[in-house]
């Protein structure tokens, strides 16, 4: 197993230590990298604003054979680079992942009926634009919805903020925004990698029926979802996730 190269990518307004949990979980052997996502904590922001950009800003510093386990907006950018990138992604491990966060309604692209509203996410953009600390901690909240150990999940999220200092604002403003422009679902037929998906059935934010259309077109997936979880399983329940990680790295 210490042959293969783990890198977990978190989410949006979260640092790495929202893995902290999973990482005590994972076997001692596993090489882990958990770097920080662009414009989060000590990093740079993206080169660009849009999906290629924060993925090839991330590149340089991967390892040349990753096993890339992205959650949220992380499972975004392991999808855009395990596309585009194919020779340097082994395998994709996706936990409370969508290709879409938000729901179209089809005029300029093939509905999609499970994300977020686009009113809703509109709202969410201009609350962080008014003020960025308390919307943050509002969207701390949401993904804690839907699960049996909210407190647990909230704690360890809350534990993990990112800074707000500085230009941090604005590239998390540029990381929302990523999130309501992103579409991926025309590439996932591409993605030839293996991919695990872990999801939570009462993630509020990216639903368990988006996991289950990524199962359904990823042509070489294997899905679990978790019923007692939100869209934190790996907070929620380390040890369930950390066996599952490392049974993926078995296959």
């Amino acid at each position: 197993m210490s042959t293969h190269n783990l890198v977990l990518l978190h989410g949006w307004g979260l640092g790495p230590q929202v893995w902290s949990r999973l990482r005590d979980a994972l076997p001692p052997d596993l090489s882990v990298l958990a770097p920080e996502l662009p414009g989060h904590g000590a990093a740079p922001p993206a080169a660009r604003a849009d999906i290629a950009g924060w993925s090839d800003t991330l590149l340089p510093d991967l390892p040349e054979h990753a096993v890339l386990c992205g959650w949220s907006l992380g499972g975004l950018i392991a999808l855009d680079l395990a596309h585009r990138y194919p020779e340097r992604v082994e395998r994709l491990i996706l936990i409370g992942s969508s290709p879409c966060f938000v729901s179209r309604s089809g005029e300029d692209a093939a509905p999609w009926p499970h994300g977020l509203d686009a009113d809703t996410v509109d709202g969410f953009i201009a609350s962080f634009a008014a003020d960025p600390a308390i919307t943050l901690r509002r969207f701390i909240a949401l993904q804690a919805l839907g699960d049996a150990r909210r407190r647990t999940v909230g704690a360890g999220l809350n534990a993990a903020l990112t800074t707000l200092d500085g230009d941090r604002a604005k590239s998390l403003a540029d990381g929302l925004q990523l999130l309501a422009n992103t579409d991926l679902r025309p590439i996932v037929r591409d993605i030839r990698q293996p991919v695990h998906i872990i999801h939570g059935a009462g993630d509020a934010l990216m639903t368990a029926t988006a996991a289950r259309w990524l199962a359904d077109h990823c042509e070489h997936s294997q899905l679990t979802l978790f019923d007692d979880c939100g869209h934190v399983p790996f907070l929620s329940r380390p040890d369930d996730c950390a066996a599952l990680i490392a049974g993926a790295l078995r296959d």
